[in-house]
């Protein structure tokens, strides 16, 4: 099993979105770009796919240690971690919900050519 199947198994079983992994590793000082992340969940074959690298992978295993448990300092139940993550995943909205659509609207003078509806086809 590579590393990057190792962190899509994470990420779905955490239900993190790109935003979270880049704040967990923020939490470690290191920095990713959402190109970069996205380039590691990408399938094998696809032209811009990255193999994640031991480096990428541990820092991730690291901050999401402090994300879930915090510090000896600030200590937080993991447990309560996830239930809060999952309830802002279900209030934020997702891509597939449909956005609201604005029709045109048309005016009186507007020239539209609409189809003629008969009633009563074939019959006079």
């Amino acid at each position: 099993m590579s590393n990057n199947d190792v962190f899509k198994k994470l990420r779905v079983a955490l239900m993190l979105r790109d935003d979270d992994i880049i704040d967990i590793l923020k939490l470690v000082d290191f920095k990713i770009s959402k190109s970069e992340l996205s380039a590691f969940f990408r399938k094998d074959d696809h032209p811009n796919f990255r193999e994640c690298g031991d480096q990428v992978l541990r820092n991730f295993l690291n901050g999401l240690v402090l994300h879930l448990r915090g510090t000896k300092e600030h200590p937080k139940y993991p447990g309560e971690v996830l239930i809060k993550n999952q309830s802002e995943l279900k209030s934020k909205p997702t891509a597939t919900e449909k956005k609201p659509s604005f029709k045109k609207q048309f005016n009186k003078g507007d020239s539209v050519i609409s189809p003629v509806k008969y009633k009563n086809k074939g019959k006079r």
